[in-house]
């Protein structure tokens, strides 16, 4: 099959053929029919991750299962499923406590090596998935099975992405009806976040981002003001849309710490910050120790975007079908495997929303 592969930082992908991966006993083998490329995807290729090369991205996908190991019970073959970013087995302490998005499996399976390569390596899959590819090997946990119309080139969008986004306004943040929530950052899991705000009954929508386009498209998720943090200080122009206060939820959609420290700033007292977006290793933040406390501001990380796959996969599905978040808008380009390393460029370059390989 045909897989594309990261071999050293910061250089173009590799097209290779190589033999589908062995099926194990809690595997699934899914034949890939569309996957969306994530800046996490990026992160790795670019070398900025803790994963080490070569490896095989891509983490956020669909497709149909051809084959499962014998003790697999979530899945069968035919099976339409959507992959996670993060594995739930359903059964470990996280998972029975509802923070499967912490699942005990996730270390094993998300570094399992999975192909053999032509040079006699062994080559991991980004998130235990890797489909930038023609098919996937897969531990069950990563999977499940969804009976849905939509589209493959959206429903993909749910594996990483969206979810991320949208749980981190639903789940995580716990955005209030009538509330001001700000977004530093609108790419695709940035207008995730403006749409679960949207959905959640936000009342002003902030989204701050430099690129023209992406503000408009935020708009039509959702968004009722927008902020050019190019023009003049972010933090004064949302304290100016807010009566001087600042938004009451703040979320920072991109990993760049300086921003992470603006979504604080730009948060009211008592608000809350949520922290989206993926930092390099080794990044740090620094605030204000008085401010950090006397502020009465919560500060929350939410890994993707606090989500429990077994349960929001479907609930997700259920608003895309009945059009309260619209996944076909955050398409912006389609490509085919084979044109991988342009659709990583325009990725990198934050052109569009979100490309998707179908």
């Amino acid at each position: 099959m045909r897989v594309a592969v990261a071999y050293e930082a910061g250089k173009p992908l590799v097209m290779e053929d190589l033999p589908v991966p062995a099926v194990g006993p809690r595997d699934v083998l899914v034949r890939i029919t569309a996957s969306g490329i994530c800046h996490t995807d990026i992160n790795v290729i670019e070398g900025r991750s803790a994963l080490k090369l070569p490896i095989v991205p891509g983490h956020e996908a669909t497709g149909l299962v051809e084959e499962v190991g014998a003790d697999v019970r979530r899945v069968r073959p035919g099976q339409r499923v959507l992959a996670s970013v993060s594995p739930a087995c359903g059964s470990c302490w996280w998972c029975v406590n509802g923070m499967s998005n912490h699942c005990e499996r996730g270390p094993l399976v998300q570094t399992a090596a999975r192909f053999d390569l032509p040079d006699g390596q062994t080559a991991r899959a980004v998130c235990g998935c890797g489909s930038f590819a023609e098919a996937m090997v897969v531990d069950e946990a990563s999977v499940v099975a969804v009976e849905t119309d939509l589209p493959d080139e959206q429903l993909a969008l749910l594996g990483c992405g969206v979810t991320t986004g949208v749980g981190a306004a639903l789940n995580t943040a716990q955005v209030t009806p009538g509330s001001s929530v700000a977004v530093i950052g609108c790419g695709g899991v940035g207008q995730s976040v403006i749409q679960g705000a949207r959905i959640a009954g936000a009342a002003m929508i902030i989204a701050i981002d430099p690129a023209p386009a992406r503000r408009d498209a935020a708009v039509r998720a959702g968004a009722t003001h927008t902020v050019d943090p190019t023009a003049a200080d972010p933090v004064e122009q949302v304290k100016a849309l807010t009566q001087g206060r600042g938004a009451e939820y703040g979320f920072e959609v991109v990993g760049f710490p300086e921003l992470m420290e603006q979504a604080f700033a730009l948060t009211r007292m008592e608000g809350t910050v949520t922290l989206v977006g993926m930092p390099a290793v080794g990044a740090t933040i620094t605030l204000p120790a008085i401010g950090a406390v006397f502020s009465g501001k919560k500060l929350v990380g939410s890994p993707v975007g606090g989500s429990q796959i077994l349960r929001d996969f479907p609930r997700f599905i259920r608003l895309a079908e009945s059009g309260r978040l619209d996944l076909g808008q955050m398409v912006s380009q389609r490509i085919k495997l084979e044109e991988i390393n342009e659709g990583i460029r325009l990725t990198a370059g934050a052109e569009g929303t979100r490309t998707v390989i179908v």
